[in-house]
């Protein structure tokens, strides 16, 4: 465990931290909230001993190891299956079916392994990182946006990995979703302050907004108190009579002290602006080709018709040809073969990261957004720049000095400025914080239009996805359903297949070796071993599924009791009050739905993990049983 006393840091006239303070106790998966430019990296480095803190004390047990995933590459070995063994701890450094595991758990295919570290991508650079310190067995991980440059397969098997670490983390992520699965308590910077609780980031978010509306109430009363006690003492100052009660009051109002109003925190608060559009089709697909490389094309006589409307969700491994596809449809790659056709009252709004290089770097945020629609109310750029957080004179600033995730978020708001009714979204929320990506999902939700989005964001696709086009083996296609459907009839076939090498090395970890004689007191052991790990596993999940059970019967409760309380409406003849309740028993639906497409997934995953445990325990039962006999 940490323990964390009256740290600050500051750089320059910014104060970060004032004097804060927690613990991470033993076996806790914390998740760290905030929003971007607070210190959450910050802290990451103070708690790694990166950086020094103005004040306080990060108090590290003696011999306590911490695993920190930083950007720095230090690669020394010829291959990326041997730069990732060289994590391994010394008693176990011939484990190699470890790390090919872990390898393969993280993306990396066969053909990787013999690479060269140096001649990865970026992104997988990263993952090499990571799967070093996964691999190197700390007492503490601290992960910044540990899925950052993860497919969705790849953050489905990180999710259970950590679900069941034995040691103590902190995570950071803009995934609410994957958060949420993964976390015992969730701590917040929050006002140059921390708060932690037991609980989910909803849990958190719900006792903060409580704790500011009852000191803000607090303070109302205050100010309405002090203002009486200064009419009466200013009213009655020159009174003889009441000099003593004057002197009172004066006393009063030098112990009541004075609460400052809560500063506005800035938030991403925005709605797409809608271009009206009367056909069924915004854009269809026929026979769609297209490769980088002759006779390997990564889309291949793909068609597909999007409706006005449409929710569809493009999903997949990285590398399959997601991106690719999008450029297609948005126009910006031309297609060896087929077509995709738009009717000319279509407009639609591309994001895709690398847009921000079209950007003009002298130029400021407000001419940036003003650009996409000019000729508009130069009030209405002005607007934008405040929703996507520029406000007053940070709308002046030059896109050459901003970071990537306002970047990000100047791209969003030039969509916003010229009106559409398509969405082509790539990955939009990678550089966003846990805020703004549910002020994005609300955005999306809310747009009457067509939506068609890239994503390995989970919560994102079981709220919003009505159609998915699916890359995964060896082509693509489409399915027509929620992705908690996809979930339940076709999902990923990655996920434990019979060519995944830790299928094999997991029966490998708790089986004896062929022909190695084992004695009871060994096979005791591994199966007490199993059924620890077994426990690990599952208590998770069991903890989640209870839950969503309990929120479900809650849920059913309160619409019983809604349905009563409309009939009883309808009887009065009341319609505002019918109208309040439809609205209420449709957002119950609508979260009892979005809790059970959860939950399907969750029971399926149980049961198949309940069931591997139960074959190894099976196995070594058999195995003890043959050397009886």
């Amino acid at each position: 465990m940490i323990q964390v006393d009256s740290l600050t840091k500051r750089y320059g006239r910014q104060v970060l931290f004032d004097r804060i303070g927690f613990k991470i106790n033993r076996r806790e998966r914390v998740g760290l909230v905030g929003r971007n430019g607070h210190g959450k990296t910050t802290l990451f480095r103070l708690i790694a001993g990166l950086e020094e803190p103005d004040g306080g004390t990060i108090a590290v047990p003696r011999n306590y190891r911490i695993g920190y995933v930083g950007q720095e590459l230090d690669f020394r070995e010829p291959t990326v299956l041997d730069e990732a063994a060289r994590a391994l701890p010394p008693d176990a450094a011939g484990e190699r079916w470890r790390v090919e595991k872990m390898l393969f758990g993280l993306g990396f295919g066969r053909e990787d392994w013999a690479r060269r570290p140096e001649e990865l991508s970026g992104g997988f650079q990263v993952r090499l990182n990571l799967t070093k310190v996964l691999l190197a067995e700390y007492d503490m991980l601290l992960l910044d946006e540990p899925n950052n440059y993860l497919d969705i397969v790849s953050i489905r098997w990180l999710e259970r990995f950590l679900v069941a670490w034995p040691g103590e983390l902190i995570l950071v992520t803009h995934d609410r979703a994957f958060m949420d699965r993964v976390v015992t308590h969730t701590l917040a910077i929050h006002r140059r302050k921390v708060r932690k609780i037991e609980g989910d980031t909803a849990k958190l978010y719900a006792q903060i907004a409580l704790e500011e509306e009852t000191y803000e109430k607090t303070r109302t009363n205050d100010e309405r108190k002090r203002k009486e006690i200064e009419t009466f003492i200013a009213k009655f100052r020159a009174s003889a009579q009441l000099q003593g009660l004057v002197e009172s009051r004066k006393k009063t109002l030098a112990k009541m002290g004075r609460k400052e109003k809560l500063e506005t925190i800035a938030s991403l608060d925005f709605d797409f602006t809608l271009k009206p559009f009367a056909g069924k089709y915004v854009m269809t697909a026929d026979g769609l080709t297209f490769g980088y490389e002759p006779g390997r094309p990564l889309v291949r006589n793909f068609g597909i018709s999007i409706g006005s409307k449409d929710r569809v969700f493009i999903i997949g491994p990285n590398g399959m040809g997601k991106t690719t596809l999008l450029k297609l449809l948005a126009g910006v790659l031309n297609p060896e073969a087929g077509t995709v056709t738009k009717p000319l009252a279509v407009a639609a709004g591309y994001f895709e990261q690398t847009n921000v290089q079209t950007f003009v770097p002298t130029n400021t945020v407000l001419e940036e957004i003003a650009a996409a629609r000019p000729g508009a109310d130069p009030s209405r750029a002005r607007a934008i720049a405040g929703m996507m957080m520029f406000e007053g004179d940070n709308a002046l600033k030059r896109i050459q000095v901003l970071s990537g995730g306002e970047k990000s978020r100047v791209l969003l708001g030039k969509i916003i400025a010229a009106p559409a009714n398509l969405l082509l979204l790539d990955e939009p929320t990678n550089h966003l914080d846990m805020d703004s990506s549910d002020a994005l999902l609300a955005a999306i939700d809310n747009f009457d239009g067509a939506v068609v989005m890239v994503t390995h964001n989970e919560m994102f696709l079981h709220a919003l996805a009505e159609r998915l086009i699916v890359f995964q083996g060896d082509g693509m296609s489409v399915f027509e359903g929620t992705y908690g459907r996809f979930l339940e009839k076709v999902g990923w076939s990655a996920e434990g297949g019979a060519d995944d090498p830790a299928a094999t090395n997991a029966t490998a970890e708790a089986a004896p070796e062929t022909g190695a004689p084992v004695g009871r007191k060994e096979i005791r052991k591994l199966r007490a071993e199993i059924i620890a790990e077994k426990s690990r596993a599952l208590r998770p999940l069991e903890g989640r599924i209870a839950d969503l059970e309990k929120a479900m019967e809650r849920g059913e409760a309160q619409l019983g009791r809604s349905n009563k309380d409309i009939v009883e409406a309808a009887a009065a003849k009341d319609s505002v009050r019918i109208v309040a309740l439809s609205k209420a028993v449709h957002e119950l639906r609508r979260e009892i739905d979005a809790r059970l497409d959860e939950l399907e997934p969750l029971l399926r995953e149980y049961d198949e993990r309940k069931a591997e445990f139960d074959r190894r325990l099976a196995a070594l039962e058999d195995g003890s049983e043959g050397q009886e006999g």
